[in-house]
């Protein structure tokens, strides 16, 4: 009885001084940044000692960096580490170490959809449709894209071998490659239109964009570049240095970029174009829409404040914060956002929300055709016409609010109501009808019976696709199937220029379809100058005002 009034006595005794610190400690809540310091080690090291779990101490400084990071209500700063860090590095650089193969999964096989140019893989020989059935005597099947990767890629200098299922081949195919320093090009190859217009696209904003951007320009305008469509829907942004230097490309000596505003030394200040821009003459649409952000909204905003292009698309997603990369050691960082950004005329690129989440929402919603579950185009419409005005360099009307609001609002089209009744029939076998549709484009590819980009899809092509879709056991009836015959006949064309004739002429067939991309065709050709091309947009918006 004696040791058990012992335990008690010592217990409560504990509890006591444990609870007695707590509520000293919760009375020097408010003081000095030594105090806040000795709380958190003296929390730490009760939670460490006395936690009912066992929590290595190791792993509760990390919980509570990260915990500290998420106070600050802001998804864009957090710690990097492992492969995140790694992504990051390999997205804004454009470097990895690997073979050069652009992959997708197809009929539950790594499939090549490119190599790329000057690559391993290129210099190998393999080629576009090449199945990739082995990697070192591994079997591939039923791989996903991110396991396909890891083992694709690795140091550089090192072997692997791959085999390849390749149609028309009767025996499968090895090659050992040696694995090389790779560099992604956010700016492909460009496209030709008639009347000399060029389409080029930019994604990410990365270490070399404005130099790869600057060099296709070049290698275009020997080609017989009239006018440029530039390209940024989808792309997420990327380095503030590099969104600057594209934007140098098409403007003047000492005319303001962007203008960022923080707390910190050296956070606030504007940057400004350093020389003469190399194409005056050259009339240049912009493309956006609610997936482009961050340095992409910087060009497509400094662009537009100074009347140099003309920005075609749906209002942008709307991030203008800065983020500070600061290195922390081996394979770690931290991504902090340092400052928020505006445009020439004063604008905020930052959208007003609550988090990224609501962003991605509104900016959606403003990208939206008439579709059932959101708002009508009217209202939203209006809601983009009582943004607050601000005006460019010659006196145009833009609107501020967060995001680039385009010169022309042209949103996309949707499905109509028998395309998406075909899309609902699909359902969870839509990853299967996309490899029919490539099995189907492959086999073209090895008959070359397709001799033109320009091709039609025949009644009796699309009856072939129906018929493996059927063979795959997805149900779809023949009225819903025919229902869906123009949004069928758009995507099985797309599949089939691109592995007969290569990425170029899928994007001229794309454009065909693609609206926006259209409105900026017709613009260009009726433009010789870029002066021309902003008469054309302002008499093109007031043809059209439920447009903006």
């Amino acid at each position: 009885m004696k040791q058990r009034w012992s335990l008690i006595v010592l217990v409560a005794g504990l509890s006591f001084m444990s609870g007695g610190w707590l509520l000293q400690r919760g009375v020097a809540s408010g003081g000095n940044v030594y105090q806040q310091a000795r709380l958190f080690d003296d929390v730490l090291g009760h939670v460490n000692a006395y936690y009912v779990d066992s929590i290595g101490e190791t792993d509760l400084y990390d919980r509570a960096t990260r915990g500290m990071l998420e106070q600050l209500k802001d998804p864009y700063s957090v710690l990097l580490t492992g492969d995140d860090y790694k992504a990051l590095t390999e997205q804004t650089s454009g470097n990895y170490a690997g073979l050069g193969i652009q992959i997708d999964v197809r009929d539950g096989w790594i499939t090549v959809v490119a190599p790329l140019p000057d690559t391993p893989a290129e210099r190998a020989g393999v080629a576009t449709g090449d199945q990739i059935i082995e990697v070192d005597g591994k079997s591939t099947e039923g791989w996903k894209n991110d396991e396909a990767v890891k083992s694709l890629r690795g140091d550089a200098g090192s072997r692997v071998t791959i085999t390849v299922r390749r149609s028309g081949v009767a025996d499968p195919i090895k090659f050992a490659l040696t694995r090389a320093r790779i560099h992604i090009r956010s700016v492909p190859a460009g496209t030709m239109f008639d009347g000399g217009v060029g389409y080029i696209s930019l994604n990410p904003v990365a270490e070399t964009s404005a130099e790869e951007l600057r060099a296709e320009i070049v290698s275009m305008r020997s080609k017989g570049l009239k006018s440029l469509i530039l390209d940024l829907r989808r792309n997420p942004g990327g380095l503030l240095d590099q969104g600057v230097k594209v934007a140098d490309l098409f403007l003047d000596d000492r005319q303001e970029i962007v203008a960022t505003r923080g707390r910190a030394r050296g956070a606030t200040k504007e940057f400004q174009d350093e020389g003469k821009q190399l194409w005056p003459d050259l009339p240049i649409v912009v493309l956006v829409n609610d997936g482009t952000a961050s340095a992409a909204e910087i060009i497509a905003g400094a662009l537009q404040d100074h009347d140099r292009a003309v920005v075609v698309g749906t209002p942008t997603f709307g991030k203008g914060l800065v983020q500070t990369l600061f290195p922390l050691g081996d394979g770690v960082a931290l991504k902090l956002t340092t400052a928020r950004w505006f445009t020439p005329s004063g604008r905020t690129i930052q959208r007003i929300a609550k988090n990224e989440e609501e962003q991605a929402v509104l900016a959606a919603t403003e990208a939206a055709d008439t579709v059932p579950g959101t708002p009508d185009k009217e209202d939203t419409d209006s809601a983009i016409r009582s943004r607050p005005i601000f005006h460019t360099d010659g006196g145009r009307v833009v609107r501020g609010g967060g995001g680039i609001v385009p010169d022309l609002v042209i949103r996309p089209d949707t499905l109509d109501a028998q395309e998406r009744e075909f899309a609902k029939a699909l359902g969870s076998k839509l990853p299967e009808y996309r490899d029919v549709l490539t099995t189907f484009a492959l086999a073209h590819k090895q008959s070359g019976a397709i001799k033109s980009e320009a091709f039609t899809v025949t009644p009796e092509m699309r009856q072939q696709v129906y018929g493996r879709l059927r063979a795959k056991g997805i149900d779809v009836s023949p009225q819903v199937y025919a229902g869906a015959t123009a949004l069928i006949d758009e995507q099985l064309g797309y599949e089939i220029a691109r592995y007969v004739f290569g990425r170029p002429a899928e994007d001229r067939r794309r454009a065909q379809a693609d609206t926006q991309m259209q409105t900026a065709i017709g613009l260009l050709r009726k433009a010789g100058t870029p002066r021309e091309l902003l008469g054309l947009a302002t008499a093109s918006r007031a043809a059209v005002p439920a447009q903006n």
